[in-house]
């Protein structure tokens, strides 16, 4: 699919973005784009000359505290005329640091990104001379409001956030701070955007959220099943729907046989586990026992036939011992699993592991984080050995510089296959006929 630019006019405005962090960060960028888009700006890849750049950031670790303030410094140095915005968690966090960064224009929280356009066209203006903070708790707004795309943007799979918050507070966790309580898109407008995405051609659409799996807690009896039921009931249409991130305690017996039964739901669950260790699990506040992950992982997989499963794992979490990461090791080693993001536990102020005794020096995590890189690449290519001779949809995302074709299976597979540029943004049916070390490689099935 092609990016569209804005509104042609005689003093056409250039803008770059930079986005860090989880899908919802991403979702919210595209959003701004249209926006600003919409209001006659042309949009530039990042680093190149712009009138404004916006960075938008993350801090759920130090090393993306580290990541965003690169970024924005970068901005200043290669565009030191432009307005350089910052939005995103970090500024919701840390506001004031970023304000006394030299060469910083606006920092905008999160309550206030969604307005991040009106506030940089006001402050361009001059309306408001002086206010460079826009800063807001993120809870004073209820619920979501709907967001509806005119036109294809850059990525072949589209997004729809249908979930804001989280209230969770697990003790080495900053997100509640940045994004307040768990807030939902309205059924209707999750419907709305879903099939506006499908008319402008998207074949995949990614439903996302802080805490994607508390959607619908404040709102009478609904859920993330019954949501998919009511989007599979009222947009027709040929796409599939694929479900990001969801807690243990959230993947219930409902959504598998949905998913078992749906062809149209990917047949794909990420499932942060953080820790195989009951103690670790208990210091970090989470709610789950290694037994009742391992038996979740177990029966979605005897389920459905092929399915992914990826997971969040923390090493170095504090009083983490040997044997609490052997427990870790060892039940990663024994479930079906396909990939892992691996992450060091990262001091986060505020939270109250930052304050725990036993914090766990860098040489153990780093040795502890590539003990379990290296069994996630074992994993994944024990995965992909298992699906050759299987037939599977992929949607082809782009063409290699070889004139391979590479795409996304239902099943989160990396694909490889002969064939046209006009498949891009399509779904093929593909047949998995060799296993490499982190992809496949295959036919398109006539």
């Amino acid at each position: 699919m092609r990016l569209l630019q804005g509104k042609q006019g005689d003093s056409l405005k250039k803008i770059s973005f930079y986005t860090l962090g989880c899908k919802v960060n991403q979702v919210e960028t595209e959003q701004m784009i249209e926006e600003f888009l919409g209001r006659g700006y042309q949009l530039a890849e990042f680093g190149d000359p712009v009138d404004v750049c916006v960075i938008n950031t993350c801090t759920v670790t130090h090393i993306s505290d580290r990541k965003s303030r690169a970024a924005i410094r970068r901005a200043i140095r290669t565009n030191p005329a432009a307005l350089v915005v910052a939005t995103g968690c970090l500024a919701q966090i840390d506001a004031q640091g970023i304000n006394d960064m030299e060469g910083v224009g606006l920092v905008i929280g999160n309550q206030a990104k969604e307005q991040t356009a009106e506030i940089v066209e006001t402050y361009l203006s001059g309306q408001v001379p002086g206010q460079s903070v826009w800063l807001q708790p993120p809870d004073l707004e209820p619920g979501l409001r709907r967001f509806l795309y005119t036109i294809p943007h850059k990525r072949t799979r589209a997004f729809v956030k249908i979930q804001d918050g989280c209230q969770s507070f697990c003790s080495y966790c900053v997100v509640p701070h940045a994004r307040g309580p768990v807030r939902s898109k309205k059924p209707d407008d999750v419907v709305a955007e879903l099939a506006q995405l499908q008319a402008l051609g998207y074949k995949e659409v990614v439903l996302t959220g802080i805490h994607t799996g508390q959607y619908g807690r404040e709102l009478q009896g609904w859920d993330v099943t019954l949501l998919l039921d009511y989007i599979l009931g009222r947009v027709a249409g040929d796409y599939r729907i694929r479900l990001s991130s969801l807690e243990p305690l959230e993947v219930n017996a409902r959504l598998l046989a949905m998913m078992a039964a749906q062809p149209r739901i990917c047949r794909h669950l990420h499932i942060p586990l953080q820790s195989g260790s009951n103690r670790v699990l208990n210091l970090m506040g989470r709610r789950y026992t290694r037994d009742y992950y391992r038996q979740l992982v177990l029966e979605a997989a005897a389920l459905i036939p092929s399915a992914a499963f990826t997971a969040d794992v923390m090493v170095g979490f504090p009083q983490e011992t040997d044997d609490d990461f052997h427990d870790t090791f060892n039940l990663i080693e024994e479930l079906p699993m396909y990939d892992l993001h691996v992450f060091k536990y990262s001091q986060r102020a505020g939270t109250s592991a930052a304050d725990m005794a036993g914090q766990v020096e860098a040489t153990a995590k780093q040795q502890r984080s590539q003990a379990l890189l290296d069994l996630a690449g074992r994993k994944k290519k024990e995965f992909i050995v298992a699906q050759v001779g299987q037939t599977v949809p992929v949607l082809t995302q782009k063409i290699l510089p070889d004139g391979i074709c590479m795409g996304l299976s239902d099943n989160y597979l990396e694909v490889r296959f002969p064939g046209r540029n006009d498949t891009v943004g399509h779904i093929m049916t593909v047949t998995i006929d060799e296993a490499c070390s982190d992809f496949a490689v295959g036919h398109i099935t006539v």
